[in-house]
């Protein structure tokens, strides 16, 4: 049977387009077979392509599109979020109709005409090796999709730098030189060039110090996250921290009444001083759902992101037997041991019923996979493992070296009913879906131990560096910092299975937390200690990578304490307004907040955005008293700090989607007031904060008391004044 001509499709210009930029591309799609009355062109793009959804009515607004066609017939256009099969699920219909499409003859989209006014197209927000318009016909218009062997694609590139981000090592050892890097980033988050290496000359002696980097061709400067100094004696004994911070840090000014805040104490640490290494374990690329090849992930995660630890996460039912294979083989070929550990795994994607989302890895490669099931495998979908159709089926069939799993929430969600105590060792509750601290509550209710980690989850090819963009993931993609001896397999595999790591949304704090027992027991995060009646005593360090607005301490879901490195006298004019929360536990969790704030009898003087990362939906002025947002949440948060030109005067009102609130501005002080609004933890609040350049340094130790019968999961919640927040695994004290 001769093969049928599909034609070819051509877009023009070709220069490579700006991530995020508007643009005018034009699409010629020219007919070899006839297309008859009622048949279609088809153009898919990948599902995590965030540009503008393409329009036909108002030639006046942003991604008008308009079409022309050289046949004897009409082009009726139809735009569809969920018009292919994933990872092409975003489709462009075009339609013949009232006539034909001869051979030879053309189809024709400009994708943001500006003929009329329309500013163009805006193209997604992220770097894409080869962005594509993936074209499909129907010839005989029998709803029979054939794909054109050849169809077009462009190179979308960065944009202009307008940010800085200085990345350090978050240890060193006293008097020894070592590297930090400054990367230049454009509106969205890609890095315009690779990440400039600069060698420190080292620190003399122990403290915890902030590297403040400036780029001299643009004039963008940066301060680093924290990096502590250690001494190489501290090893193998108690260490003592000198609270030695740079300018940056401000001593607390008030204590809390059971705190000590003393920056300067001794610490009680374990046995030997570990290494602290940040990962980004759970991502995709474009060999799955997400963007680019798999090669350009563990290299922007390397050299980019500047992570110690990677691993790849795509969809089972997505991953051939040959691809698997690939992921190994890459895997092994990026594993540098003292420099870049690497982990093969695939994310096991069952419905929530059936277990849910989990992230499976294996120390190293020759494991197996085992899938939910085979849909996106292709051809016969024939492989050679065996499938798993329920998360306890999963479990049992993880075969090759040291499998380690842990229970996230993307589209679908985790049911943790299902675990294996010897496999599983973390709940995922932050990543650019959201923050799920509901994941971590649901697995304390069961009475499991496990850790607690974030990751992106990212599928822009920005693994440890996942900007959400302006598509539906609204967070910044977290980061787990592990607590391991060495940077090498074998050791962080350890310190995974012993729960030695802490969560964080996406910054690199510092934290340090143990508990003392009165017969000497000593235990760091991940530990579990059995204390019969005795008292405990727990010791938290927090160096943050901005001002510190609180830390919880929380047994298991309760909150036992919330400590704060200031108080009620440090209050002035700042006032802090944030939304959180959302809608559901599964896909459909957005939680819509578009609003305004009024201030009655007062007046607003700077305010500073919370989590806005999409740079064209920002918070604006409405005169001296208002403002105006459009905003989602996803179970994390957003807000605003205020400044307010009279620290007491007036009222505050809040008018959201979700609901409205006010309260006079002098009843706003350090405990926030709460607005609930429903769903999933839905709230509003509004409290105090000291003067601009907050501490943040905060070091406490508390009694801890009121234990219940069996497992106490003794962690913290650090919550910063930029927004973002950090978990440490808990300490299981046994009762």
């Amino acid at each position: 049977m001769q093969e049928m001509n599909l034609g070819k499709a051509t877009i023009s210009p070709r220069k490579p387009p700006v991530a995020g930029s508007y643009v005018t591309l034009k699409y010629t799609y020219t007919a070899g077979h006839s297309i008859d009355d009622s048949g279609f062109v088809k153009i898919v793009f990948r599902r995590m392509g965030d540009f503008g959804p393409p329009q036909f009515d108002d030639p006046k607004a942003p991604n008008y599109c308009s079409i022309h066609t050289t046949g004897d017939c009409r082009i009726i256009p139809r735009w569809d979020r969920r018009g292919h099969t994933r990872p092409y699920s975003l489709a462009l219909y075009l339609q013949v109709r009232f006539g034909y499409l001869d051979a030879g003859e053309k189809i024709t989209v400009v994708f943001g005409d500006r003929t009329n006014g329309s500013p163009g197209w805006q193209m997604q927000t992220f770097r894409e090796r080869a962005f594509g318009f993936k074209t499909f016909v129907d010839p005989i218009a029998t709803y029979e999709f054939k794909e054109l062997a050849d169809w077009p694609t462009l190179r979308v590139v960065a944009g202009e730098c307008v940010r800085a981000v200085c990345i350090a090592p978050s240890q060193v050892q006293a008097g020894k030189k070592f590297a930090y890097h400054l990367k230049l980033e454009d509106a969205w988050g890609n890095p315009t060039a690779k990440p400039k290496r600069i060698t420190h000359p080292g620190f003399d002696k122990p403290s915890v110090q902030f590297i403040k980097a400036k780029d001299e061709k643009t004039g963008l400067s940066a301060v680093s996250n924290p990096v502590e100094v250690i001494s190489e004696t501290c090893y193998g004994q108690i260490a003592e921290w000198h609270g030695q911070v740079g300018d940056l840090a401000v001593k607390p000014s008030s204590t809390h009444p059971t705190a000590n805040l003393a920056l300067r104490s001794r610490l009680t640490v374990p046995p030997r001083t570990l290494g602290r290494f940040w990962a980004d374990f759970h991502a995709q690329s474009g060999e799955t759902i997400g963007t680019n090849p798999i090669t350009d992930y563990f290299e922007f995660g390397r050299d980019y992101a500047l992570l110690d630890i990677l691993g790849h996460q795509g969809n089972d039912f997505q991953i051939t037997d040959e691809f698997w294979a690939t992921i190994n083989r890459t895997t092994k070929q990026f594993y540098k041991p003292g420099k870049f550990v690497t982990f093969p795994g695939f994310e096991w994607s069952g419905n929530t019923p059936l277990g849910g989302d989990r992230n499976v890895f294996y120390k190293s490669e020759g494991g197996r996979i085992t899938r939910s099931c085979r849909d996106l495998l292709g051809g016969d979908k024939a492989s050679k493992y065996p499938d798993s159709p329920t998360a306890t089926e999963m479990f049992a069939n993880l075969k090759g070296p040291g499998p380690f799993v842990f229970a996230h929430v993307g589209g679908r969600y985790a049911d943790v009913r299902m675990h294996d105590p010897e496999i599983e060792v973390a709940m995922e509750i932050h990543s650019a879906w959201g923050t799920f601290e509901w994941l971590l509550n649901d697995a304390f209710k069961l009475g499991y131990r496990i850790g607690i980690c974030a990751n992106s989850d990212g599928h822009k090819c920005r693994p440890g560096a996942s900007y959400p963009g302006s598509g539906s993931f609204g967070s910044l993609g977290g980061l787990t910092c592990v607590l391991a001896e060495k940077l090498d397999r074998n050791s962080i595999y350890k310190a995974m299975k012993a729960r030695h790591f802490f969560a964080t949304t996406g910054n690199r704090p510092l934290l340090d937390v143990s508990v003392t027992a009165d017969d000497g027991q000593c235990g760091m995060m991940g530990d579990v200690i059995r204390i019969g009646n005795l008292k405990s005593v727990l010791r938290v360090r927090v160096v943050g990578t901005a001002p510190i607005d609180s830390v919880e301490v929380r047994n298991g879901p309760k909150v036992l304490q919330t400590m704060r490195p200031f108080g009620e006298h440090d209050l002035g004019r700042r006032i802090k307004i944030i939304w959180s929360g959302a809608e559901v536990k599964g896909r459909y969790r957005n939680a819509t907040w578009d609003g305004s704030l009024t201030v009655k009898g007062n007046r607003i003087g700077r305010f500073t955005p919370i989590n806005f990362w999409n740079p064209l939906m920002q918070i604006r002025r409405t005169g001296k008293v208002g403002l105006k947002w459009q905003s989602v949440t996803t179970g994390g948060l957003a807000g605003v700090i205020l400044d307010l030109e009279k620290p007491a005067a007036g009222e505050l009102i809040i008018d959201t989607v979700q609901r409205k609130a006010s309260c006079p501005i002098r009843s706003i002080g350090l405990t926030p007031k709460t607005f609930r609004a429903g769903g999933l933890d839905k709230q509003i609040q509004a409290y105090r904060i000291p003067k601009q350049g907050g501490a943040r340094v905060f070091e406490f130790e508390i009694p801890l008391t009121g234990f219940t019968r069996g497992d106490n999961p003794i962690y913290i919640c650090v919550k910063q004044e930029d927004g973002h927040m950090a978990w440490s695994s808990p300490i299981y004290l046994v009762r």
